[in-house]
């Protein structure tokens, strides 16, 4: 074909960009109508329900008119419907839908249906996995792992060390406990299995630590004085804009150690961190902790930290152990093919 013109290449990136954007919007466009649509025959079943006295049945005769109706159109399935009446009876304000929750594709709505109880815990899941861009795996592992519950509950003195409001920002990027069921680990692992197995297993260990976390390094190098110093684990915080230091302990926790993640601190502000850095957050991750204690400990300290517990394996607790159907088993009662055109990987 010969050599291409001057200036071709960087046209050539540009447009592929600028297709591979216009085909996410119409993905989105298309998840959008999808759900309201269903979000509108869910409502009217609703109705017709209670206005007319229509029972259960009427459901089964309507997917069947529907399915001869439209052949081609995938999810009308007697199990779909009652999906839709449910979605409706759920959020029965349109306009919250139309505005929220529509951005959602139709399995993430089937999963904080299915996971949660109540509207508050539903609303919050929503907004975390539209800002974050969860795919349902993943909106799915975060409601298992009890994520709602643990966000903000470490032990902190940011209110006192940090200017608001970077002291709630930081209070709610940091969770009590940390799940590291991930790293296959028992109880007897020491903290240098530890580290090296959340190096190894690091996008599951950045999943778990939450947005805005990125990885700097392991057994990061600190020279003071010619002595030399190692950080277990250093991390850089894009919405905070400050390095976070984690310190890891395989015991319980005890005063001592924030002396040592001080000095870990004061390093890095010194040496790491630049004049457009926010100071340096502190996090101790131990095995155990007597909460009052870390809460004494932490109140002469001038340093942003926190303190909190990780869990190795640990089984889901009973309650949430919940029949949850599988993405294959969704698609065969919807009919055999992919309702929304996504992929499970958005």
């Amino acid at each position: 074909m010969g050599t291409a013109p001057a200036g071709y290449a960087d046209w050539l990136v540009a447009l592929k960009q600028r297709i591979h954007t216009a085909q996410q919007r119409a993905t989105l466009a298309v998840n959008r109508e999808l759900v309201l649509l269903y979000w509108q025959i869910g409502r009217d079943i609703l109705v017709r329900q209670a206005a007319q006295g229509w029972g259960t049945k009427v459901i089964d005769r309507l997917a069947k008119d529907l399915r001869a109706a439209f052949p081609d159109m995938k999810g009308f399935s007697p199990r779909n419907l009652k999906y839709m009446r449910a979605f409706a009876e759920a959020w029965p304000d349109g306009e919250f839908v139309q505005a929220v929750l529509a951005q959602l594709p139709w399995y993430h709505q089937l999963a904080l249906l299915d996971k949660l109880p109540g509207p508050e815990a539903r609303r919050w899941y929503a907004a975390k996995a539209i800002a974050h861009g969860w795919s349902r795996n993943v909106l799915v592992m975060q409601i298992e792992t009890r994520l709602l519950e643990r966000s903000g509950q470490a032990v902190t003195n940011f209110p006192a060390t940090l200017p608001a409001p970077q002291s709630d920002l930081a209070r709610e990027s940091i969770k009590d406990p940390y799940r590291f069921d991930f790293l296959g680990l028992g109880d007897e692992a020491q903290e240098r299995d530890i580290e090296h197995a959340l190096v190894r297993h690091v996008t599951e260990f950045l999943l778990e630590l939450g947005a805005g976390f990125a990885f700097v390094g392991r057994q990061v190098l600190l020279d003071v004085g010619g002595d030399e110093f190692f950080i277990d684990l250093l991390f850089y915080h894009l919405k905070l804009r400050c390095y976070v230091v984690i310190e890891l302990k395989g015991g319980k926790f005890k005063p001592e150690h924030l002396g040592q993640l001080g000095f870990y601190l004061t390093a890095v502000d010194r040496q790491v961190k630049s004049e457009h850095d926010n100071p340096t957050i502190g996090l101790l991750l131990c095995k155990s902790k007597n909460k009052i204690v870390a809460e004494y400990a932490l109140g002469d300290k001038s340093q942003p930290m926190g303190v909190a517990e990780y869990k190795l394996l640990e089984s889901l607790p009973p309650e949430l152990q919940t029949s949850l159907p599988s993405i294959e088993q969704i698609e065969r009662e919807l009919g055999g093919g992919d309702v929304v055109g996504e992929s499970e990987e958005r």
